[in-house]
């Protein structure tokens, strides 16, 4: 009964965030394409851009999910009046963060003097990348709102703002890149105002929200200030910290490879990111899966219930390993018919068609590795997370990778293929060592709540 009641939660918990982040990556597939419709050089700015500015979101994003964690243990143990001290120190925090975005915006320029690049092409991506940098505090805040509501098993909200995110990027990238209605043609820079424009409509809508909400009332967000606060910024930075450093390394990790694959040709490069996108995309589901199980953990902790929370990890297990069965079959089966989508090059559609055999096997560990990660961010377990994914992603995953892509030590150079073997192998070492991690901070506090 418990096993059924924790995987409706899961589920209820679940499902609107996989929208919202479905939504956010066809934000940036759509600023992609719009931009590509206008010119070549105009879409290769807008990738240079987002290649800068990616790791800066990813970072800010990366230190407000801290606030999940903190704020669900909060409610959880019936202290709704800290849940806004501590939301107001994670905006200061984020501000902080997001005022440096701003002040690198100012100097960037004089950065790409040393990027070799050409003229129309360096300026077009240097005024994206500015756009986004300016519109930081606006995005840093969105994601403080956005965790303080998710944190407080409140997920709807973040699929209905996302989507009106959607709605409002597609139509400014129309406007701002071609043009319309006496505004100037800006081209690919086009798409970072629209980006920027977007940040600020998702933060005000969640802000209004979080304001005007009954479900949220009792919290009375913004009914005092909060000045900053040592104590409670540090405990929201040692949490966050080690997120963000986390999906940094996994993030570059990708690019790296990326990298590494260029000597290989076009094709190769082509059909492993046709294989890394849509892995991405099945990604989501595992990805909304732990975050669901993280603010469940958070609550259940608060309340004092650790053998329940060990339930609601389980549950998540079962379905994300379920999931990934089924999304693993539709990749074997329809390989082929998914690499058409993204080419019309039947050299690419052949070697993608390949590394999507791959990418099959890929989702049985990332599924398990990222719901061991986020479980552990539940239970603030947040540095051992990082090391471990360090160590598994770039010590073992890229090693192998290259050992096996680039070299004949073992096997003659498999390229590509080889770098997926070691995505494989560093997401099974992550599952495996964050497994026996989680499986041991669970134990330890279920033996803790005995002692008491």
């Amino acid at each position: 009964m418990a096993f059924k009641k924790e995987l409706k939660t899961i589920i209820h918990l679940a499902w609107p965030l996989l929208i919202a982040q479905i939504t956010q990556t066809l934000m940036g597939v759509s600023d992609t394409i719009m931009a590509g419709r206008y010119s070549a050089t105009d879409m290769a700015a807008v990738a240079i851009g987002f290649s800068f500015t990616l790791p800066i979101i990813v970072f800010i994003q990366g230190i407000t999910l801290a606030l999940p964690p903190i704020i669900s243990r909060l409610n959880g143990s019936k202290q709704p009046d800290k849940v806004a001290n501590y939301t107001q120190q994670m905006i200061w925090l984020a501000l902080a963060f997001s005022s440096l975005a701003v002040l690198f915006g100012f100097v960037f320029e004089s950065v790409t003097q040393f990027i070799q690049m050409e003229a129309q092409l360096g300026k077009i991506a240097v005024d994206y990348i500015q756009y986004i940098l300016f519109s930081m505090p606006a995005f840093a805040l969105y994601q403080v709102l956005r965790n303080y509501c998710e944190g407080l098993s409140i997920t709807k909200p973040s699929m209905v703002i996302m989507g009106i995110g959607l709605l409002v990027n597609i139509p400014a990238n129309y406007v701002l890149i071609y043009g319309k209605f006496g505004l100037p043609e800006m081209g690919g820079a086009g798409c970072g105002v629209a980006t920027a424009l977007v940040f600020v409509a998702m933060f005000i809508a969640t802000f209004f929200y979080s304001v005007k909400s009954k479900n949220l009332a009792q919290y009375q967000l913004f009914n005092r200030l909060y000045l900053p606060s040592k104590k409670p910024i540090l405990e929201c930075m040692k949490l966050g910290f080690p997120i963000a450093m986390t999906i940094l390394f996994e993030v570059t990790l990708f690019a790296v490879v990326a990298i590494l694959l260029a000597p290989f040709g076009a094709i190769m490069v082509a059909s492993h990111q046709v294989a890394l996108n849509f892995s991405a995309l099945m990604f989501m589901i595992p990805l909304s899966i732990g975050m669901a199980t993280s603010i469940r953990i958070g609550y259940l902790l608060g309340e004092g219930r650790p053998a329940q929370a060990k339930v609601a990890t389980k549950c998540a297990f079962v379905l994300g390993v379920s999931i990934a069965f089924f999304t693993a079959t539709i990749t074997v089966i329809g390989r082929e018919s998914i690499a058409n989508l993204y080419s019309i090059d039947p050299a690419v559609i052949a070697l993608a068609s390949s590394m999507l055999l791959f990418a099959a096997m890929f989702q049985f560990s990332d599924a398990i590795q990222v719901i061991s990660g986020t479980a552990l961010r539940g239970y603030k377990d947040t540095a051992a997370m990082f090391y471990l994914s360090f160590i598994s992603y770039w010590g073992v995953g890229l090693t192998i990778g290259c050992i096996l892509g680039l070299t004949d030590w073992i096997v003659p150079k498999m390229a590509g293929a080889g770098f997926w073997i070691g995505f494989i192998c560093g997401l099974t070492c992550a599952a495996i060592t964050l497994g026996i991690r989680l499986k041991y901070i669970q134990n330890k506090h279920i033996k803790q709540q005995e002692a008491h």
